[in-house]
């Protein structure tokens, strides 16, 4: 295992869910499935074991018993800031996603995905991008522009003051950020290259102290873009 490759922990409480994943993961160059875990808490006595920067990515299902997903992402986010998390379920259903990106993962995926979409979602993440299923996104999406998910309380967004960090530009950028918009995208839409739109991107979440483009999201929607 070379420094440079994504180490992944994999967090269910089906054997035959954990292998599978991990057979998938085993064929892929630079990504290393380093631990295993049966329920939250366990992931959270491994993370401590495997100390500061030994795990890069964990891969988290919802429905576990002892500390489910959702309280084991909030923990993990909290103690383990370097660690990103893919939350992944069998439900498709807007408690889990909400609850999920509230919790501070930076990704949320159903278990029928395809082998590639894993993978490429674990690049994204250990990148420090983020990913939604697609599905997910639209409805929560959806939902912040009705004003009724993420922390809206049903309030008409506003522009907030924290915007008026942000140049221009940057605030161009957010908004495309917001509309789903991904970095080749966003260079396309702005004639801009990709390494300079990742640029702005992480200016952007410096600036609003935001984890990743997934509250970036909400964030813009919380503030009326």
């Amino acid at each position: 295992m070379s420094a440079e490759d994504i180490r992944v922990m994999l967090v269910d409480d089906q054997e035959l869910i954990r292998t599978g994943f991990k057979l998938v993961l085993l064929g892929e160059p630079g990504i290393n499935v380093i631990a295993e875990a049966a329920d939250g808490g366990e992931a959270l006595q491994q993370l401590a074991s495997l100390g500061q920067h030994g795990c890069d990515i964990v891969l988290m299902d919802v429905r576990m018993p002892g500390m489910n997903g959702i309280d084991a992402t909030a923990e993990i986010v909290r103690r383990f800031p370097e660690v990103r998390v893919i939350v992944l379920t069998t439900f498709d259903l807007d408690e889990y996603a909400t609850g999920a990106i509230q919790a501070g993962a930076s990704g949320f995926l159903l278990k029928d995905a395809r082998p590639t979409e894993l993978v490429d979602s674990i690049r994204r993440v250990a990148a420090g991008d983020a990913t939604m299923a697609p599905s997910v996104t639209r409805r929560l999406l959806e939902q912040l522009r009705a004003g009724n998910g993420a922390g809206l309380g049903g309030a008409e967004p506003v522009p907030g003051p924290a915007l008026d960090a942000l140049t221009e530009r940057e605030l161009e950028v957010l908004r495309l950020i917001a509309d789903g918009l991904n970095n080749a995208e966003i260079s396309a839409d702005l004639f801009l290259s990709e390494s300079t739109v990742k640029t702005h991107v992480g200016r952007v979440l410096a600036k609003l102290q935001l984890r990743d483009r997934v509250h970036a999201v909400i964030f813009a929607k919380q503030n009326g873009l």
